[in-house]
Formats: structure tokens, sequence, C-alpha cells
């Protein structure tokens, strides 16, 4: 695997880094953070990785950037075949109605410029017959909810992307991923109240790679997601909107 990361040098992303440093990957990272980016990389040679493990500036919310970025990547992998974009943002509702930057910003980024990005992936894994696309939405995306209204709009509206383009591209060799988390301890999730069924980040990433080596198209993790949402999914309006969650 020649993996370009998106997003592997805090939470979700580093553990699923570190997995597939310790597999032998090839890997080359992207972020906003130099100084992380590269003590990242040197702690994923450690564990394994495949030859030197690179890194290029890359934000979410300078997609101006976007290219460089992945032509970087694909200089120093002699052309990579998977791509894994687990970065985001995040802000309660009641954070980011109390500020319109701040939901701008969350909006931008969650779907707006992680499609802008994928696009630019997806260009040229199917130039090259085809490869690994692998992106992490939300379980919050899967029904509108009163606690995440504009979070979880961003990741409906990427999940849908996602499945969209696995059914327009699977059979030209591209294989999209949509990773769907429900709670995750991580420092994204910091400070907020662990749900039952809070997943561990060594738990999660273990799936995706599971899911990488299958090419499954859709995957919730922890697994219990799936039926959680499942019965969430055919709940009343009427019920929605007496529930808090």
């Amino acid at each position: 695997m020649k993996a370009v990361l998106l997003g592997a040098t805090r939470g979700m992303g580093r553990a699923l880094a570190q997995q597939l440093a310790a597999r032998g990957e090839q890997l080359f990272l992207l972020g906003r953070s130099p100084d992380e980016l590269a003590a990242s990389a040197k702690d994923l040679e450690l564990r394994g990785a495949q030859g030197s493990v690179g890194y290029a500036a890359c934000d979410l919310l300078e997609p101006d950037g976007f290219a460089a970025a992945l032509d970087a990547a694909d200089t120093a992998l002699d052309g990579f075949d998977t791509v894994v974009v687990t970065a985001g943002l995040f802000g309660t509702q009641e954070e980011l109605e109390a500020d319109t930057a701040a939901a701008g910003r969350v909006l931008l980024a969650n779907f707006t410029h992680t499609v802008m990005l994928c696009e630019e992936a997806r260009k040229r894994l199917l130039a090259r017959g085809g490869g690994t696309l692998c992106v992490f939405s939300s379980v919050a995306g899967d029904r509108g909810r009163k606690s995440v209204v504009l979070y979880g709009s961003s990741k409906a509206g990427l999940s849908h992307y996602l499945e969209g383009l696995d059914h327009r591209y699977r059979e030209q060799g591209l294989i999209t991923i949509c990773v769907k988390p429900g709670f995750v301890k991580t420092g994204m999730t910091e400070g907020l109240t662990p749900p039952p069924f809070a997943g561990e980040t060594e738990a999660v990433a273990q799936r995706v790679i599971r899911a990488l080596e299958r090419g499954t198209p859709m995957l919730y993790a922890p697994g219990i997601w799936r039926w959680i949402m499942l019965v969430i999914q055919h709940l009343p309006r009427r019920v929605m909107r007496r529930v808090g969650f």
C-alpha cells in the first residue's frame, strides 16, 4: 500500500497511521503543522513504515494547496494508490449557533473542501487505473438531530457524496470507503460526556484496516453503531422532536 493520510498526526488518524506503519506500508502525511508532521513521520518510521515517511502542508480550509500537496505525495511515493482522510472540524450545536464564523469553517472543512480534496485524489487514482479513497464521515449525518444540526448536516452531505462516488466509479477501479464513527474517545471529543458504546481509537483503526483490505463501501465503527443508527433512522419525526440526542 502507498497511502496518503490527511489527519494522521492526531486522534483517530494517528492510531490508523501507526497500525499501517506496523504493517510495513509506505506512507505520506498531510497536515497543517510542520512540527507535528515531522514528529509523526519519525514515529511512523520507528514503528516500521517502509522507507522514509514524507509529509507536506495541507489545510482543509485552504483548498488552493490541495493539488500541490497531492503532487508532493505522488512524487515521494512514486504514485500513491490509497488516500485516507480522517481530518475534519467539530463544534457543538450551541457553539456553532453562537459563532457564525466557526459554523462556516465547519461546513467548509467537513463538506465542501473535503469533497474538493477527494475530487483531486479521484482524478489521480482513476488516471492510473484505480485505487482506494477512504474518508471519515460520521453517524451524525445519518439523521437530522437536535444536538448536531450543523455538524451533522456537513457529514450528511459528505456521506452522500462518497456513496455517489462508489456507485459511479467502482467498476472503473475506484474503491470508495465511507467510515462512519460513532463517539470515539479522541481529542475532538475531549470534554464531552462519552455515551454508552464509546469507541477506542485502536479498535476503530483495526476495523478501518479490515475495510481497506476488503474494499467495504461503508463502515460503522464501533460496529454496534450500525444497529443504533438503524433504530434512530426509523424513529418517527414526532419522537425525534421530543428526544434530546
